[in-house]
């Protein structure tokens, strides 16, 4: 298999997949790699070992990886990234606050210790691994979209795309497509993502109508899990 399939294939087969956005299903099938990853033997390697006590996880991330139930190995990878964020924090105290800004004739300061706090909540080494290689498969989508018609046909009858990666693909097309490709590339996503939204609306909507009792004795239809599928096209997040 050439290094090209390995790349297209998992764009393909979540195109495939009956699902509301093929890029989230590409990001949970990439976030459980990632939890493997990171929880196998990986987690006796220098370099990796070394990315994890800089950066440490986000909250959500922490949760699913403590949910696996390998504390033997959390246990390990916390121990030195710890000590890591002690010592990290051990400098940011003693570092001098700098002005930022003046606001109304009060100066805002800058706090080190506020600064290195805020960026410890926000990074996480699982998230930045995932985003890297979604921004790969974004790289993969628009080869795809140019020299495969066929894809570009499972494009056309996708479901469309959560709100975020929507924008995802409109930015990176407009960066990466010539001028007369992305008008056609624009109109068609665009169209997609409208015709999709008015799908999953009219879903939301019957559910509503479901709790009347003029439609009690009425099939369900598509609208069983129309909340949940609401919620992840507005959020990306997946309930």
């Amino acid at each position: 298999m050439s290094k090209e399939e390995i790349y297209t294939i998992p764009i393909i087969d979540a195109f495939k997949t009956d699902c509301e956005c093929p890029f989230c299903h590409l990001y949970e099938s990439l976030e459980k790699d990632s939890i493997d990853f990171v929880l196998g033997p990986s987690y006796m390697d220098v370099d990796i070992r070394h990315h994890t006590n800089a950066s440490g996880f986000c909250a959500n991330h922490y949760a699913k990886l403590f949910n696996e139930k390998n504390r033997l190995g959390m246990a390990l990878i916390l121990e030195t990234h710890m000590k890591k964020v002690r010592q990290d924090l051990e400098a940011a105290v003693m570092k001098p606050y700098k002005s930022k800004s003046f606001h109304i004739g009060k100066r805002t300061v800058l706090s080190p210790v506020k600064d290195f706090t805020e960026k410890m909540v926000h990074q996480c080494y699982i998230c930045d691994r995932v985003e890297d290689f979604l921004d790969h498969y974004l790289d993969t989508f628009f080869y795809l979209w140019k020299k495969d018609t066929s894809f570009r046909d499972l494009f056309m009858v996708s479901k469309g795309f959560c709100i975020r990666h929507f924008g995802h693909l409109y930015d990176r097309g407009e960066y990466v497509l010539k001028d007369k490709d992305f008008q056609a590339f624009k109109t068609n996503l665009i169209a997609i993502q409208q015709s999709n939204f008015d799908r999953v609306i009219g879903d939301l909507e019957w559910f509503i109508s479901k709790f009347d009792y003029r439609y009690e004795k009425e099939p369900w239809k598509q609208s069983k899990d129309a909340v949940s599928r609401s919620i992840q096209k507005i959020s990306d997040f997946k309930p």
